[in-house]
């Protein structure tokens, strides 16, 4: 009961934090600075058992708050959540230091210094060098630090669940601000295009991929973590809201990895628990499912049908669109083209977005991270993608314990597809995906023989 009260309060001070934001965006830096006081504070003092876990909650906290802080300019810089993965991943190091078995992230950080000195020599003079470079790195190398730390580094069951809600409660808090924002999304729609104001005045490829984070985590919190009927109310409420969010920008890429996310959990999920369990979930997914379709439902109605039209690919007058990959097809065959023209040492960091704006006149970045670490790394980028697949893969067949491991492998590469690494969420998910899930164990009670 008293896990219940607190999760309630902890959801209804983020509703309280989404509304202030809104009425007055400076308070978005109080915001900032005082989570990253109270994290740091909790890593320090924090006993060394507790300390992994806290890194932990630190990193999820400001990668879901990662959007919302950019939105309202409220970090200290606009890569900051990524940065600030990598210090507390880095403290956790000095902590709880690393296992050696997680070598071959060391190899892929080392992979990713070649393409600095390619760019040296092909990125055009009035590109801004270090910008640059940081832009295109600061996801990788945020990757790199957080699964050389989360290799095989031991968390239970319950301590990871507190990592997702974690990540959430500042999704929640941007679901509302994007609410207030945004109020009629009838009156900012006109055609089918990814919508900026339904995004409450962000990029809404962003603002969709971490919403669509925040459809996972609800549907995790629905089948596992809603022991009673008030609570299961409670999150299929918060899920609805932020799926109808995340719906209307019309970006559906966060969308449908949030929905490959799900269906790969609750598969792996439903095979782990007992029978008398399976039941349950089957009932509570024809009530996950309702309310799934009533979302879609309110959502074509709010956009007047253009939601139906955008996600079968037509424009806002019903006509089939020639490119359903709306440009990404085409960013992903020229990158390819980098790398047959210089497979070895690549085009250089950068140097992707470089080139198109000397022909085009205008840098569209790339929303492929596969097509572009082809590209600007040649055959380096060819092992780093080995690596990023396989080792945890092969991590997978010596500990088969967590049931969340292909949905964050899933959600990652999803997300690196349709979103580049744009976020510090990729790098932090697929992360979570490394570490050693271990469950806590129920004791038996027997009655001692007189």
């Amino acid at each position: 009961m008293k896990t219940n009260i607190t999760y309630i309060t902890a959801v209804g001070l983020h509703v309280l934090i989404g509304i202030l934001v809104y009425v007055n965006e400076s308070l978005a830096k109080v915001y900032f600075f005082a989570a990253l006081c109270f994290f740091l504070y909790r890593i320090i003092l924090s006993p060394n058992h507790l300390k992994t876990f806290e890194v932990l909650k630190a990193c999820a906290y400001f990668v879901g708050a990662e959007v919302l802080f950019r939105t309202t300019r409220g970090s200290i810089s606009y890569e900051a959540a990524k940065y600030l993965v990598i210090v507390f991943m880095v403290i956790g190091m000095f902590y709880k230091g690393l296992s050696g078995k997680g070598y071959p992230y060391f190899i892929y950080l080392m992979f990713l210094v070649p393409s600095i000195f390619v760019a040296s020599t092909t990125l055009s003079f009035d590109a801004n060098f270090r910008t640059n470079i940081a832009f295109v790195l600061s996801g990788p190398v945020c990757l790199g630090f957080a699964a050389l730390f989360c290799y095989d580094k031991k968390v239970s069951i319950g301590q990871l669940h507190k990592v997702l809600l974690y990540m959430v409660l500042p999704i929640i808090a941007n679901t509302i601000y994007i609410f207030f924002y945004n109020p009629s999304v009838r009156e900012v729609i006109s055609n089918t295009g990814s919508n900026r104001d339904s995004s409450g005045g962000w990029g809404a490829n962003q603002v969709a991929t971490i919403l669509g984070l925040g459809m996972f985590i609800m549907a995790v919190r629905i089948f596992t973590k809603s022991p009673t009927i008030f609570l299961k109310a409670l999150n299929i409420v918060l899920f609805s809201a932020i799926s109808f969010r995340a719906i209307v920008t019309f970006s559906r890429g966060g969308v449908i990895t949030g929905i490959i996310a799900i269906i790969v959990f609750l598969a792996m999920y439903f095979f782990k628990v007992s029978a008398k369990r399976k039941s349950e979930i089957v009932m509570m997914a024809l009530v996950f499912v309702f309310s799934m379709v009533a979302t879609w439902v309110i959502s074509s109605t709010q956009t007047d049908g253009y939601i139906d039209m955008r996600y079968a690919n037509k424009d806002h007058l019903g006509r089939e669109k020639s490119d359903v990959t709306t440009g990404r097809g085409q960013l992903f065959a020229e990158e390819l083209e980098g790398f047959m023209t210089h497979p070895f040492f690549g085009i250089g960091s950068s140097r992707a977005k470089d080139a198109r704006i000397e022909k085009d006149g205008q840098g569209v970045t790339s929303h492929s991270e596969t097509s572009r670490l082809l590209a600007e790394h040649g055959m380096f980028g060819v092992i780093i993608l080995l690596i990023l697949i396989f080792k945890p893969l092969e991590f997978r067949s010596r500990n088969k314990s967590s049931y969340f491991f292909y949905a964050f492998l899933c959600f990652w590469f999803a997300t690196i597809n349709h979103s580049s690494m744009r976020l510090a969420t990729p790098s932090f998910i697929y992360a979570l995906a490394l570490l050693n899930v271990t469950y806590e164990k129920n004791t038996i009670h027997r009655k001692q023989l007189k």
